[in-house]
């Protein structure tokens, strides 16, 4: 007599939502991951963290790390490492307080010089790996020494500054408000029936505008999307879920601008993020040269042997790194409005560590914008909680360090299961 059970039937349909539930999940289990992480801070720090002064803080304390990870992911996917990021970043920003304040130039033209300034760095820098064939890591780590010590020579053991109003409203302005403050909820009068300060909402108007376009092209592009795929014949996700998840996406993106609307509106600084992250979103997934790199990192000879110039395509990604490391720099230099000889340090830690919490591989040839942006606003959300939380700087690294570590044996454990 036969033991053999039938095997349990599944319908077509709910296996199709099984599969793309465990694909949004993939997908998307790095915004989850930050959404749980920001939620348990709200609690832990009596709803701080959502405070709109707060929020606005946690983009200006992480718009150079967010920066240099857009560089970082494509050095990392390309199967290299760069350790000087921090240091170039620093010495950049050096050279651009002495520029201005020592020489008067004029902020525009310094902030240009020392971005062209930054990409040669990262060019020779390039130049070394992949022509010399010496390894990314030593010639970086020298990097980092040469700049560590160039930076100190440049400021002489100084901190240089203040900068003029133009160069600080990189990382301290906020876009204006062409259209007008909405007020939503009129102020409490007090018993003179004057407005009582801190009360009623009034919203920068101009920053809701902006995220009502964001929503609504993002919800275009998602429909134009699954109609592409539908017309082709590939099978798309259940509608309902569909639905659901954009709803969700568009609900917090909404509430996030509310946010920065009740305060100051967007920083300058964020609008910077966003055109670099859409041009690296491009770069990655529509161009040749961004096909190339996860081509190169996935198998150097094979893409040698397809026709791919390694040697130049490795040059092109440092030398973009150095260029976004000269920018972090000139942001950084303007948050603090001034340039020190401490600037940078550490840096580069927190740059690799966003990418790798990213979901990049540390074997190379994969890895994402959003998983970097998100990786870098996971650390930053993890520093300022803990800040807030007022736990040991001692303790912080600690955790961080683990976070990374746990990170990257996930991606390895996924591998082998794969």
């Amino acid at each position: 007599m036969s033991t053999e059970t039938a095997a349990p039937v599944v319908s077509p349909a709910k296996a199709s939502a099984q599969d793309a539930i465990k694909s949004n999940l993939r997908e998307y289990g790095l915004i989850i991951a930050l959404i749980a992480i920001m939620l348990f801070f709200q609690f832990t720090t009596s709803g701080i963290l959502f405070k709109p002064v707060n929020l606005t803080n946690l983009v200006l304390q992480n718009s150079y790390i967010v920066v240099m990870a857009l560089g970082m992911l494509l050095v990392i996917v390309a199967g290299h490492i760069d350790l000087s990021v921090g240091a170039v970043a620093g010495f950049v920003g050096a050279a651009a307080a002495v520029l201005m304040v020592d020489y008067g130039f004029n902020p525009f033209l310094a902030a240009a010089i020392c971005i062209a300034l930054g990409a040669v760095i990262g060019g020779a820098q390039g130049y070394f790996v992949a022509y010399m064939k010496i390894p990314s890591f030593i010639v970086t780590l020298a990097g980092m020494l040469v700049f560590k010590g160039l930076l100190l020579w440049l400021l002489g053991g100084r901190s240089l500054g203040p900068f003029p109003t133009e160069f600080q409203m990189l990382s301290a302005g906020f876009i204006p408000d062409v259209i007008g403050p909405w007020t939503i909820v009129a102020p409490t009068p007090n018993a003179a029936g004057n407005p009582t300060p801190g009360t009623g909402i009034v919203l920068h108007a101009t920053t809701m505008i902006i995220g009502i376009l964001i929503v609504a092209l993002m919800l275009w592009f998602a429909l134009k999307s699954r109609r592409d795929r539908e017309s082709h014949g590939y099978e798309a996700e259940p509608f309902g879920f569909f639905i659901a998840k954009n709803v969700v996406l568009a609900g917090i993106i909404l509430f996030l601008m509310y946010k920065f609307a009740s305060y100051k509106g967007l920083p300058n600084v964020l609008i910077v993020m966003g055109v670099l992250i859409a041009g690296f979103v491009f770069l990655t997934k529509r161009m040749t040269f961004g096909r190339r790199i996860y081509a190169m990192g996935g198998n150097i000879k094979a893409a040698a042997l397809s026709g791919i110039n390694t040697e130049r395509l490795t040059f092109y990604i440092f030398s973009i790194m150095g260029a976004l490391a000269g920018l972090a720099g000139l942001i950084y230099a303007a948050r603090l409005n001034q340039a020190t000889p401490k600037a940078g340090a550490g840096m580069e830690l927190d740059v690799i560590a966003a990418v790798f919490v990213g979901g990049a591989s540390a074997m190379g040839g994969v890895g994402e914008v959003a998983g970097a942006v998100i990786g870098a606003f996971i650390m930053g959300v993890m520093n300022n909680g803990m800040g807030i939380m007022g736990i040991n700087i001692d303790w912080q690294q600690v955790i961080k360090g683990l976070v990374l570590l746990g990170a990257v044996a996930f991606d390895l454990y996924n591998k082998k299961k794969a």
